[in-house]
Formats: structure tokens, sequence, C-alpha cells
């Protein structure tokens, strides 16, 4: 079995974001980058599933600059095997992400497509759901256990009643969340051999995929500050202050 895993380069989740003086996005530059969190409990996800004998092969796969090569090798570090840069400087929305990866999947073959829920900078929760779509297979989605069997695989996932667990007939299309397992560190020895497994550079031409934005970012901005939070003597201050601000 092939698992293909699409990864993204974002801010890392430690950095303070901050909005460029413009307004007309988020400051980059000298920001350090890493890759998406639940693009690493993918990866993690595909490696275990590989330890068990299940996964033969696993491809990692990226959409950006050429420095997404660094984020690729963070995945090959941590056990993948080879992977793919489709190199495009631009922001890429879902939906041209999603056709990309569909091209991707035509050539690879691969018998599930694990990527995670969402990215932490666009937070659009949309590429997997789009790529299923597109490719018309099943999906399980916000995944925190996968189990696969003979030709299927069993997706259990978080619902506001509780867990639901959905089977899946192979290939199919599964995003990850948070609880599905911990990412572990590549070790030194696998930092190096990452140096030495394959990246195959692409371009969007090369699968005549259209980049071209559909949306238009108007102005973005950092949230309001809060107001100082203020001590109230009994409930009955409690409920006056509440129905000053018009909250109740």
């Amino acid at each position: 079995m092939k698992i293909m895993v699409p990864v993204k380069r974002v801010v890392d989740y430690n950095v303070k974001v901050r909005v460029k003086s413009d307004n007309t996005g988020v400051e980059l530059a000298n920001v350090i980058m890493s890759m998406n969190p639940f693009a690493e409990i993918a990866i993690e996800e595909a490696i275990r599933l590989k330890e068990a004998g299940t996964a033969s092969e696993i491809i990692v796969v990226s959409i950006g600059p050429k420095a997404a090569q660094e984020t690729i090798r963070t995945g090959l570090a941590m056990g993948a095997d080879r992977g793919i840069l489709v190199e495009h400087d631009a922001d890429a929305e879902p939906l041209a992400i999603a056709k990309v990866l569909k091209a991707i999947v035509a050539e690879e073959n691969p018998s599930i497509v694990l990527l995670g829920k969402q990215a932490i900078d666009g937070d659009n929760n949309q590429t997997g759901q789009m790529l299923a779509q597109l490719l018309g297979w099943p999906q399980g989605t916000f995944a925190s256990d996968v189990v696969v069997g003979d030709g299927s695989v069993n997706v259990t996932r978080e619902v506001d009643g509780g867990l639901e667990t959905v089977k899946l007939n192979l290939p199919a299309v599964i995003t990850t969340d948070l609880r599905l397992n911990e990412p572990r560190y590549a070790s030194l020895p696998n930092i190096m051999k990452a140096k030495r497994k394959p990246i195959d550079m692409k371009t969007p031409a090369d699968y005549n995929a259209d980049m071209a934005t559909r949306l238009t970012v108007l102005t973005v901005e950092e949230p309001a500050k809060r107001e100082a939070g203020i001590l109230v003597e009994s409930v009955e201050d409690l409920v006056s202050k509440l129905k000053e601000k018009g909250v109740i």
C-alpha cells in the first residue's frame, strides 16, 4: 500500500504572528517557518502504518516556495520515503491545491491520501474534502483513530454527540485531528539520511493546473485588544454590569 501525505509550510506555531504595516497580510520576512502541525500528525500516522506492515511507501507532497523543500525533508527525516515539491511562490487556494493533488494521485496511485484537517495559517479546512470530491473517493475527516483492514479503513472521528466510526472502501482520503497521535522527533541519523532521499521538483504547469487566485484580501488587521476586567461585589452587581454592556 502506498500512502501520500500532503504537507504545508507555515509560520511556526510558537511564533507570535504580526500583521504587515500596510495591512495586506501576515509578516513572513525573517520569521521561523515549520511544518503544519496537523500535517506532522498525518506523517506520523503514515509511518506507524508502515511500521505495522500495512504501508509499503510514504510520499510527502508540498505545494509552495522552494524553501518548502525543508518542510519535505522534515517528513523524510521522520520516516517518509520520498518527496514531491510543486514549486509555487504565491499563495495557493484550497481548490487549486486539491486539483494539483488530484493530478499527483493519478500519477502515483496511492491507496490513501492522509493529510491534516486544516493548516494553522488559513484555517480553511477545505483541501481534503475538495480532493475527495474531485477524486470521487470516500473521505473520513477529523480522524482520531485509523484502522486499516482488507480493502477498507475504519476512521473514528469526533462529532457533537461523541465518537463516530465510518468504514471507507479504499482508496480513500483521510484528514487528521490532534488526538490521532503524537508526532515523533526525527533522530540525527535520520536527519542525515533524509538529505539523500529524493525530492522531485515540479511546477503547476507539469500538471496543467490553474493556480489563479479567486479571492481578494481587502485588509488584514490584528484582533482588538481586550478590555481590562473589573471586580464586582455581588451577583446583583454582575447582572447590572452585564445589562449595561448589553450582554443580557
